[in-house]
């Protein structure tokens, strides 16, 4: 029987692990699956080794902050490979870690196929070649990273991106008008962004009284957590929607990058990007930052499809003023989703069972 080690540390890939396994014990239910990561892998593994989801971190000095948690998880796989030995590693996303667990798993002479590629063509592009020296095989999600491994000399395959299994199909905006706030799927991210986004959506309730307003909360983190935010804005409603039937009729959502944006783009939903860092942390990422664009939608088009305001332009104020064209205008919101959803052709299907597929034919 063989047995394999999924190792996740971020909420969005914790998702796709899940599905993953779902897609592989579809074709082998046979098949033994270990895994750290999140409560959804947590949900779908075998065995559940380590809850490496709960200690990520973001920037540059969290993860330092994190340490010991870290080297637990590390000690975990370690353990692993010497009483319970896996076939095949697969890591998802999650760079600072997983290229350690790669390390680990190359010297102990297991295959290792890293699945969502970390976001190397961001910033420093060297990562690629120490991946190249560790991993096996990279299977990615976006077209334009499947040259990027070529050129580096790492075998790779593109098998098109996973959420477009869980989406559904765009529909059309709310009668009325229709805010979402997005601030991030981890408590540390979301802590920073929540004041300003609260503080955006009071100044837009001045001027757009009837206008209905969603901040939306992972499952992972609990109602409690946002309620102090929220104490002078009743009007805003907190909601989960894992399925998006109330983000998929908004006129208009203001939020982080990341999956957040590509989940706004494939429903043609008009979006403002924001995110802000500590000054020190910004100041490193800027000088590292390798792309004109930090959204994916912007990276995709190769040009401003959405607005971005960064750090110090990430203010209440410039939220606001950003944001009353799409409120208040019809053809702002019709241009951009027709921009959005032309890029939803560019992202191939099939993501976890074609992922499935090429990782059973490297333990077969």
């Amino acid at each position: 029987m063989e047995h394999i080690l999924i190792v996740s540390g971020d909420p969005s890939s914790d998702r796709h692990g899940a599905s993953l396994i779902e897609e592989l014990k579809s074709k082998r239910p046979d098949l033994r699956v270990s895994a750290l990561g999140g409560s959804y892998l947590r949900q779908k593994a075998d065995t559940f080794l380590y809850p490496l989801v709960g200690v990520g971190g973001f920037g540059f000095w969290e993860p330092v902050m994190k340490l010991p948690q870290l080297w637990k998880a590390m000690a975990t796989i370690k353990t692993l490979f010497k009483s319970d030995r896996p076939d095949l590693v697969v890591l998802m996303d999650y760079y600072g870690f997983n290229v350690h667990a790669a390390r680990q798993a190359h010297s102990a002479g297991i295959p290792v196929a890293y699945y969502i590629s970390p976001q190397v063509w961001a910033s420093r592009p060297a990562r690629i070649g120490k991946l190249a020296k560790v991993i096996d095989k990279m299977f990615v999600i976006f077209p334009f990273e499947e040259d990027l491994y070529k050129k580096a000399g790492v075998p790779v395959r593109f098998v098109g991106h996973p959420l477009i299994e869980k989406m559904p199909a765009p529909t059309g905006e709310s009668f009325g008008p229709t805010l979402g706030l997005l601030p991030g799927s981890r408590r540390s991210t979301a802590l920073r962004h929540l004041p300003i986004l609260v503080q955006t959506a009071q100044k837009l309730h001045q001027e757009f009284p009837d206008a209905r307003c969603y901040l939306f909360r992972p499952e992972e983190i609990e109602e409690e957590f946002y309620k102090p935010f929220l104490t002078g804005a009743p009007w805003i409603k907190l909601l989960t929607d894992p399925d998006y039937e109330t983000r998929k009729t908004l006129w208009l959502t203001i939020g982080v990058s990341g999956t957040a944006a590509l989940e706004n783009m494939l429903l043609g939903i008009p979006m403002i990007i924001m995110y802000k860092l500590s000054q020190v942390t910004y100041r490193i990422a800027k000088a590292l930052i390798r792309v004109p664009y930090v959204g994916i939608p912007n990276l995709l088009a190769n040009r401003l499809v959405v607005p971005e305001l960064l750090q110090d332009e990430a203010t209440p104020e410039r939220l606001a003023e950003a944001a009353r064209p799409f409120l208040s205008t019809s053809k702002k919101r019709a241009e951009t989703r027709q921009a959005l959803l032309a890029l939803r052709s560019t992202l191939a299907a099939g993501g976890s069972a074609k992922a499935a597929e090429a990782i059973l034919e490297m333990i077969q």
